[in-house]
């Protein structure tokens, strides 16, 4: 007795789901948001150095979810029978330091404290930054000579010294170091902002909703902030390679996470002492904050790519 059953629907499933996403004539705004998605994922895949970019990103993140089942050691266990061991040591993947702390457990324990620092910069200080550069562009007049001379005079000070000064008036911690760098990391996203909403505000599209009786914030929200998003995400991906710089800096100066929190830059200041004899102490944490940056920066340019189409053009 033959079996004639049809064991092809997974592939039939498949190809109509290919297919939904790559319409041309979306029947929904849904599937015009989800066909829109996959072509963006279809252009950062074509691109090498954008999807590394992004596995890097993916990798710290399952890092901090899982560091508990990752990590070997608890992030401020001692051990000073094992103090300063070597790479490969016993029980030690990338050796200790000279408390005989784990290294590779801190650093799988910092990912959270670096990840921390991303996410609650990057919710706050573009925020603000777009609310100050739309606000100034759509009103011009005096509130934009205001909020853009307010700007200027936080982008002359380089964010480090400027992030420092804030920190040495809050006073030294996580908390105030992630106050500081959003203080100090608004202002590019202002001017971003801005420059997009000079050259919209006077579109057609923007009148026809004015003379509909649409107030400033209405259009400023549900109009402008929209056509600015793709500049800010971009951005704002780009830029966490400097905070995660910021927050390292803050760390190694002893301004930012305090002992025994696992943050990078304190470990790499804590390592400094032993860099001639025991380099690794300092290097492994280094190690870390530069393949995270590299990796923020590499999907930066892929997302650039693919918002960005003027770029593609010149």
């Amino acid at each position: 007795m033959t079996d004639n059953t049809n064991h092809s629907p997974p592939v039939t499933v498949l190809s109509s789901l290919q297919a939904w996403l790559t319409t041309e004539t979306p029947q929904s705004r849904f599937q015009a948001k989800m066909t829109q998605l996959y072509r963006g994922w279809q252009s950062l895949r074509s691109n090498p150095l954008a999807l590394v970019g992004f596995l890097i990103l993916v990798t710290l993140i399952l890092v901090a979810i899982f560091a508990p089942l990752l990590a070997t050691h608890g992030p401020s266990e001692q051990n000073l029978a094992m103090r300063l061991a070597p790479p490969g040591s016993e029980g030690y993947l990338l050796g200790s330091d000279e408390f005989g702390r784990d290294i590779w457990s801190r650093i799988v324990f910092g990912s959270r404290i670096t990840l921390m620092i991303v996410v609650l910069v990057a919710c706050t200080a573009p925020v603000f930054g777009l609310l100050v550069g739309t606000v100034a562009g759509y009103l011009g007049g005096w509130p934009d000579m205001v909020l853009m001379r307010i700007t200027d005079i936080f982008l002359a000070f380089p964010r480090l010294v400027l992030a420092l000064a804030f920190v040495a008036a809050l006073g030294a911690g996580i908390e105030n170091a992630i106050l500081a760098i959003s203080l100090t990391a608004w202002p590019p996203y202002a001017r971003i902002a801005r420059a997009e909403t000079l050259t919209i505000r006077n579109a057609d599209y923007i009148s026809a909703i004015q003379l509909q009786g649409a107030g400033s914030l209405r259009i400023i929200t549900g109009h402008i902030w929209p056509m600015c998003m793709s500049s800010i995400i971009v951005r704002v991906t780009l830029d966490m390679a400097g905070i995660i710089l910021t927050a390292a800096g803050l760390g190694f100066l002893g301004l930012g996470a305090q002992p025994p929190m696992p943050e990078w830059g304190a470990m790499i200041s804590a390592g400094r002492k032993f860099l001639l004899d025991h380099w690794w102490v300092a290097t492994m944490p280094g190690l870390a904050i530069f393949i995270v940056s590299l990796g923020f920066n590499l999907l930066g340019d892929g997302l650039r790519d693919i918002l960005d189409p003027k770029g593609e053009q010149s």
